[in-house]
């Protein structure tokens, strides 16, 4: 029997985003989470007596140049050549990108595979295929560099790919599942798509996701894969990695008639929540639902539910709040009740829609983004359309947080 742990796009020492991170305490916590991960993985490979580690690209994150990464990562390659455990790894395009990748002089239980491509006997009838990128951008299948497989033996190939495309990220060694699935590998050890995916089980074509999320986009549990061979069979586990872990949930306060209520209602979705988490810590992203009776109150007062669900996320233990979203309605008994609220609420709306305040709201908006760093800046407004989306949305929300205050002290 032999076992092989498979993951990709560990992105060392990537920082993770996340609103959450003002609070010092967690930022200590996640400072090196995707080292945390890394060792996570090494702990793995030791406990399951795994006789080889397949590292499929993005191993570092950009073109920091770092001594202690180094040297971390060294050591963890280490602990695995004391165990006789074997690693395969091949650069991705940010690995292409990274000077450390160059001047490693990385343990001899480590085989890198270069552009060129070649083969490796892993054990009697089990052969590790790998080609590697030697430059950041590859536009070009890199297929036609692969040896052929080994008659007879089982064929695990290494390969960097964002396959036909993936949302979010780059078009790197493009090829399609058919394509994999025609060249006669009984295992296709993919990375690159931070979003685990078994595209084929016949062969197996297997997209691990990243071993650690950096942020609220990469939500939900993140692993390795653990393949099984025996009898010339494959059989795939999944393996938890993330030291991290993000979670976007939401919960329906349609029945929260008191604050009390509410209280209750947000305790018991936080600890079902902490319940469901496989990494040691959590971040989440909490949005409320629903058509609560008191609608109006909770939104008035909506930055002291933030800082309650802050504490009892707290109390549920190891978990931080990144935002809590309020998307919710008024209750339709409530909503054209006539009084002063309703004829702002409809003066607002006029004024909303007069192209003058339109105009003047998105040179506001304008200004402030100018003043953001690029990169944040690009997130938030790409281009045009989403600037008038982000104005209309902080109209709407600015318009809300008046009502809400009016209704509030009415109610």
């Amino acid at each position: 029997m032999i076992r092989i742990l498979h993951t990709a796009d560990v992105h060392l020492d990537a920082p993770l985003r996340s609103l959450a991170l003002r609070d010092e305490g967690l930022r200590a916590q996640v400072e090196a989470a995707t080292r945390g991960a890394l060792t996570r993985l090494v702990d793995t490979a030791l406990s399951e007596s795994v006789d080889a580690v397949l590292i499929a690209g993005d191993l570092f994150d950009g073109r920091e140049r770092s001594a202690r990464t180094a040297a971390f990562l060294l050591a963890e390659l280490d602990r695995l050549r004391v165990a006789g455990i074997r690693v395969f790894y091949i650069k991705g395009n940010h690995d292409a990108d990274n000077p450390v990748t160059g001047m490693l002089d990385l343990p001899d239980n480590v085989h890198l595979f270069g552009a060129r491509g070649g083969k490796v006997d892993l054990a009697e009838g089990v052969w590790i295929h790998g080609v590697g990128f030697e430059q950041r951008h590859v536009p070009e299948s890199l297929l036609s560099r692969f040896p052929d497989p080994v008659p007879g033996a089982v064929n695990i190939a290494m390969l960097h790919t964002s396959l036909a495309g993936a949302p979010g990220h780059d078009n790197y060694a493009p090829c399609r599942v058919s394509e994999l699935a025609g060249m006669g590998f009984d295992y296709w050890a993919l990375g690159h798509v931070h979003k685990r995916e078994v595209h084929a089980t016949d062969p197996w074509i297997v997209m691990p996701g990243c071993p650690q999320g950096r942020d609220i986009g990469e939500a939900g549990a993140k692993s390795a894969t653990l393949l099984t061979i025996e009898d010339s069979r494959i059989t795939v586990t999944q393996v938890p990695t993330a030291l991290v872990e993000f979670a976007q949930t939401a919960l329906d306060i349609s029945q929260a008639d008191s604050d009390d209520a509410l209280r209750a209602a947000l305790r018991a979705h936080l600890d079902a929540v902490r319940a469901g988490l496989d990494a040691p810590t959590g971040v989440l992203r909490v949005t409320l639902t629903g058509t609560p009776p008191r609608y109006w109150q909770i939104l008035r007062d909506r930055d002291v539910w933030q800082e309650t669900v802050v504490e009892l996320a707290a109390v549920a233990g190891d978990m931080w709040i990144d935002r809590l979203v309020f998307h919710l309605s008024p209750p339709e008994a409530r909503r054209d009740t006539p009084g002063a609220s309703e004829e702002l609420r409809r003066t607002m709306d006029e004024i909303a829609g007069e192209s003058g305040f339109r105009a003047a709201a998105r040179a506001e908006v304008a200004a402030v983004l100018e003043d953001l760093p690029p990169a944040l800046r690009a997130r938030l407004a790409p281009d045009d359309t989403a600037v008038e989306a982000l104005t209309d949305g902080l109209a709407q929300t600015g318009a809300a947080q008046v009502l809400a205050r009016l209704k509030g002290a009415e109610g």
